[in-house]
């Protein structure tokens, strides 16, 4: 059964078009990418990410992606309070979504990095397993 959580605003019923209200900044697919791919889950972990994400924007998406339920935040340390990052069902089902971005970017992009076909294989059974 899906879950539909609402973006402040929809331009649009179509599922792509509010998907992209969620999803389609320049930031939010690659602290999703360094979750679900990279297993990152600690504030510091995503800001040493190359593409140098600052700590304010880091920390809005972060709050983006638990207000839309795709993370969820778990304190590991009280004093200081230290949280660390899970993914959440509905975030881990844009796995395939990754992989399929991973590799029409590795096939179509000059420059990129690719996968290994056995980084690929182990990136789509967790996506499979969901």
């Amino acid at each position: 059964m899906p879950s539909h959580a609402r973006p402040a605003r929809l331009r649009s019923s179509c599922p792509i078009a509010a998907a992209l209200d969620l999803l389609g900044d320049r930031w939010t697919l690659l602290v999703l990418r360094d979750v679900l791919v990279f297993k990152k889950a600690l504030f510091g972990e995503f800001l040493a990410s190359p593409e140098k994400l600052s700590s304010n924007t880091l920390a809005e998406r972060l709050k983006r992606l638990e207000r839309a339920g795709l993370l969820r935040q778990e304190v590991y340390q009280r004093r200081p309070k230290r949280c660390r990052y899970i993914a959440t069902a509905k975030g881990r089902d844009l796995l395939p979504l990754l992989v399929e971005a991973l590799k029409w970017g590795t096939r179509h992009v000059a420059g990129t990095a690719p996968f290994t076909a056995a980084q690929l294989r182990q990136l789509r059974a967790r996506a499979a397993r969901g």
